[in-house]
């Protein structure tokens, strides 16, 4: 009787606190869940070659549209360093497809002011210019694009970074926006395999750059935040 007391008595004082933890962490799911799905969810992924999507950013989008994103995707350029441009538009559409982006919702850049060139630096104000049209013209509320080394050091890539981070500083992204370093995907979901230039394993095998061990970093926060839906 006396054990029968004594569990009884810790059940009483422990169920507050039991109740706590769980209300906070519902509250911790809710807020997460709100930053990242709320106000209209319109979500717009900035990258700078068709492929690139697939390539490093398969996993957020496919995480946004189950948080009941909207999606939208801005390609400041056609992927024409090899004379390959046309082909690649279309590869990017059928990838958008795939990843729940409608080709309405797909605007490509062809412009001699963002050549696709690794040793070309893209004029930041330019950059930013085109940005911030695109994001008032769809009424973007979350902007997903490349981590400061721009993933794989490519000069293109580090250029939509500081666009953003300018329109940042200037206050035009919205407050409530996230800049969501990209999530590298060495696990390709099968139905964008065909569509990748550079083999799967090649994808994995890859040594990581610090800029990509950071981006593998925001990955692991990434599937926590998933884990909490």
């Amino acid at each position: 009787m006396e054990a029968a007391g004594v569990l009884c008595w810790a059940a009483a004082i422990l169920a507050p606190g039991i109740f706590w933890v769980w209300h906070l962490l519902g509250r911790m799911k809710h807020q997460v869940q709100a930053g990242l799905s709320g106000r209209g969810g319109r979500a717009l992924l900035v990258i700078a070659h068709p492929d690139d999507e697939a390539m490093f950013f398969a996993p957020t989008l496919l995480g946004l549209a189950r948080l009941g994103r909207q999606l939208f995707l801005l390609c400041f350029s056609a992927g024409n360093y090899y004379n390959q441009g046309e082909i690649r538009k279309k590869e990017l559409l059928q990838s958008c497809d795939v990843l729940g982006i409608p080709p309405t919702n797909v605007m490509i850049i062809d412009s001699r002011d963002f050549p696709d060139d690794p040793a070309v630096q893209w004029d930041t104000e330019r950059v930013a210019s085109v940005l911030l049209q695109h994001m008032e013209a769809n009424d973007i509320n979350l902007v997903v694009t490349f981590d400061a080394g721009g993933v794989s050091g490519h000069r293109n890539h580090v250029a939509l970074h500081a666009a953003v981070r300018a329109l940042h500083s200037e206050g035009k992204v919205p407050e409530e926006g996230h800049v969501l370093p990209p999530q590298p995907a060495p696990v390709v979901p099968p139905a964008l395999r065909a569509l990748l230039s550079v083999p799967e394993n090649q994808l994995s095998a890859r040594p990581l750059t610090p800029e990509q061990g950071k981006a593998q970093e925001a990955g692991l926060l990434w599937s926590w935040l998933m884990s909490l839906h």
